[in-house]
């Protein structure tokens, strides 16, 4: 059984660690000892480095920034706000804050997400104190949506969730997204909820279109008024995160656009 790792299987093991694999079962994985894995771990929570590096003397146990209370953490991830986008999720938030369980049951959390097929580099790290997650400072913005080949629309509620509609290549339109989400998913599912119903959709350009707002107004469907830039506001983030863990936890990648969407 090997004693070492080379630094390439070191960030290897971080990453497994980090998406809840075990000492044990990344020991084994790399066919090393427990210790050597928890060496490598705890080395990389201390300086946020792969190897060890060489100098003269005795290694600190401890680092300037550990003395000061901090260690190496991911980055929260958001968007780009400005003060008027605040200012609407603020509000947004106070007119719901006393909404109870039987108000969000009728309510239908709908969202699309892009999948790729490679596996994106997580190893974003930042220095923060214990309950600083979401300071400004710490938060690694992004725009929402990223390339990928593979894009699905989906929707949740409290009642039960609608199919996962795999969308063909090309750009989601006004069009497409009344003629193969509304009026097929979303019009059934509010069917069978019935009264109360309330669709939860962003402010993306397709879903605020003339064509689809004369659609659910045609059919009576109520829309949320849905503060803009505010995906983390939704429920469904969750469940695109769960399967992006499980897409990357594959043992074998899909290769293809088509073996990704059975996968999903």
């Amino acid at each position: 059984m090997r004693q070492s790792l080379q630094p390439t299987q070191v960030a290897q093991v971080v990453e497994l660690i980090q998406d809840g694999t075990s000492v044990q079962a990344v020991a084994r994985r790399f066919a090393v000892s427990v210790s050597v894995v928890s060496r490598a771990w705890r080395r990389y929570q201390e300086t946020g480095q792969y190897i060890r590096r060489r100098g003269g003397g005795r290694r600190r146990s401890t680092t300037q920034h550990h003395e000061g209370g901090m260690r190496v953490r991911r980055p929260q991830v958001g968007v780009v706000l400005t003060a008027k986008h605040c200012a609407g999720r603020l509000a947004f938030a106070r007119e719901h804050q006393d909404w109870q369980i039987r108000h969000w049951r009728p309510v239908l959390f709908t969202d699309e997400s892009r999948f790729t097929l490679s596996t994106r580099d997580r190893r974003d790290r930042v220095w923060r104190r214990r309950g600083e997650r979401s300071a400004a400072c710490n938060i690694l913005q992004h725009d929402r949506f990223g390339s990928g080949p593979v894009m699905v629309w989906g929707g949740i509620s409290l009642e039960g969730r609608t199919a996962l509609h795999v969308l063909a290549r090309g750009s989601l339109t006004a069009i497409r997204y009344r003629d193969e989400i509304l009026r097929p998913l979303v019009r059934t599912y509010e069917g069978a909820v019935g009264p109360g119903f309330l669709l939860m959709q962003d402010n993306a350009r397709p879903h605020v279109a003339g064509v689809c707002q004369q659609f659910l107004q045609d059919e009576g469907i109520d829309a949320m008024d849905w503060p803009a830039r505010s995906p983390d506001l939704n429920p469904i983030e969750h469940i695109w995160d769960i399967i992006s863990r499980s897409i990357h936890r594959h043992h074998v990648a899909p290769q293809t656009v088509q073996e990704h969407a059975q996968v999903l």
